[in-house]
């Protein structure tokens, strides 16, 4: 079931957000396929660097996001009616991106789940953000206050019907 928090009435832009393997990719991609819109990746928008970071299995820190943030920011001004998959686990970097188009342009989608299904996903995926970097996105998570809160333990078809009838 997916609980929700403060529904935005503009919404034009949509972040599926939560930590690395709770489904972003997953459920971004069929929402905007459902809606007829755009879909980006922000682990597209990443330097080279971070990927050579993570895959490293080093943690990013706030100033190897900025410009990460940066670049998602700047392709939603862009692309004002799309779907984005990006972790925006802290409120400082939702409100970096979200003062790209104005806050009340996005609306957020937090994909909410228990660790351990979350580690066990993580294993089973080829992707260059290992595993053991899931501790350090659980400490950096901060929930969202104003979200649609969706349970990751549902089916996705489960959790994209639910949000197409919240945002149609």
């Amino acid at each position: 079931m997916c609980i929700l928090h403060e529904k935005n009435e503009s919404m034009q832009i949509i972040v599926v957000m939560g930590v690395s393997g709770s489904g972003k990719s997953t459920i971004a991609k069929m929402l905007a396929e459902a809606l007829s819109i755009l879909y980006f990746d922000a682990d597209d928008f990443h330097p080279q660097e971070n990927l050579d970071k993570m895959q490293g299995g080093e943690a990013l820190n706030d100033a190897d996001r900025i410009p990460w943030l940066d670049k998602i920011g700047a392709a939603m001004i862009e692309n004002t009616s799309s779907v984005f998959a990006c972790s925006a686990l802290k409120q400082k970097y939702r409100e970096q991106l979200a003062s790209a188009v104005a806050p009340e342009k996005i609306i957020w989608v937090y994909l909410k789940g228990d660790k351990e299904l979350i580690h066990q996903r993580m294993l089973s995926r080829n992707h260059f953000m290992p595993a053991s970097l899931l501790d350090s996105q659980f400490e950096a998570l901060e929930e969202p206050k104003q979200a649609l809160y969706c349970d990751i333990a549902k089916l996705p078809e489960d959790i994209v019907s639910w949000l197409i009838q919240f945002l149609q």
